[in-house]
């Protein structure tokens, strides 16, 4: 392949851009004026294309302004050369200095190591590293998660990554696969790590794409609330009695993907932040007492109560046994921070 200038080569080329995070990052490095382009797969419907104009134009119609749009290279992140044609490879050679790799999969169960969140976290980054390294991207950002840290206690630091730690799911272990394996390319000039908390949604609108975990349980209650017999939201009478095996003082981490998303691109945006390793996580948890107040709230699941995570529930009602059969995926999810 060619040689090219640094000043030729100006674009960092970002994966996962029609998810949560990667929408606000498009948004956010185009308000810092950094220059993009985005490997994206066509859905059934869009084209790779259509999907990033339609997230951009909604954008551009909040802010009340027009926005540097990213350059789209249609692509599968599990593919060789990331499934992308021979023009937009030369294009990727020609034009882009480094790597955002945000895509991921969220998936909390496996089948084996060829299934989700393998496939996408372990083998998507291999792919995602010999793009790189076949196409001489030597600047990598790379987003991870806290959670690489485990099932362990006490203080985790930056500089701290695979310890003989047990994992909560596959999830993170496979996040753990993928760091190692960007860590250990040699190639690479420079490696910058975010490992974000729980992200969630916007802090100021809510807005989210995305319903796993905390959401997952959000959606499970409303649909129990709106469908039970005697749950009609008619008013705040309706109880729907549902022991959740959470202890009031247990705490979770939740991020709001605006705030990661703005401290992403500040970092990317400024080169002598680079290199570093950076946990995107809450000064304050969030206690399992404010989360179910949340779920009363906001999905009108009255009559829950926090029975302690030591033993499973027993003699279940046929609501609780409706809740942990459709919540059970996200059972790891909910242990204690």
């Amino acid at each position: 392949m060619s040689k090219h200038t640094e000043t030729d080569r100006k674009y960092l080329l970002l994966t996962g851009a029609t998810g949560l995070l990667g929408r606000y990052l498009m948004k956010d490095l185009a308000l810092a004026g950094v220059p993009l382009a985005v490997v994206v797969r066509a859905s059934r419907r869009m084209t790779a294309q259509m999907r990033i104009d339609a997230i951009m134009a909604n954008w551009e119609q909040e802010l009340g302004t027009p926005l540097e749009r990213p350059v789209v290279l249609t692509g599968e992140l599990c593919e060789d050369s990331l499934g992308m044609e021979a023009q937009d490879i030369r294009w990727a050679v020609e034009n882009c200095r480094g790597m955002i790799h945000n895509a991921a999969s969220l998936s909390f169960v496996s089948t084996g190591p060829d299934s989700e969140p393998y496939r996408s976290n372990v083998g998507g980054t291999q792919n995602v590293l010999q793009f790189c390294q076949e196409a001489g991207l030597r600047e990598f950002h790379h987003v991870s998660t806290a959670y690489v840290c485990g099932l362990r206690t006490g203080v985790c630091r930056e500089s701290e990554l695979d310890v003989g730690q047990e994992f909560g799911n596959p999830y993170e272990e496979s996040k753990v696969t993928a760091e190692k394996m960007v860590r250990g390319s040699s190639f690479l000039d420079s490696v910058t790590v975010y490992r974000p908390a729980i992200i969630v949604g916007d802090s100021q609108t809510g807005f989210t794409n995305t319903f796993h975990g905390f959401y997952a349980a959000v959606q499970l209650v409303h649909t129990l609330a709106r469908n039970t017999p005697g749950g009609e939201e008619t008013g705040f009478n309706n109880a729907f009695p549902t022991r959740v095996t959470l202890d009031e003082n247990d705490s979770k981490n939740f991020v709001p993907v605006d705030w990661v998303s703005a401290v992403m691109a500040h970092i990317i945006a400024n080169p002598e932040s680079h290199g570093e390793t950076y946990h995107l996580t809450p000064r304050n948890p969030v206690t399992s007492r404010t989360i179910n107040h949340v779920l009363q709230a906001a999905a009108r699941f009255f009559g829950s109560v926090l029975c302690g995570d030591d033993e499973p529930v027993v003699d279940q009602t046929e609501m609780e046994k409706f809740f942990y059969e459709h919540i059970h995926v996200y059972n790891s999810y909910w242990r204690n921070d």
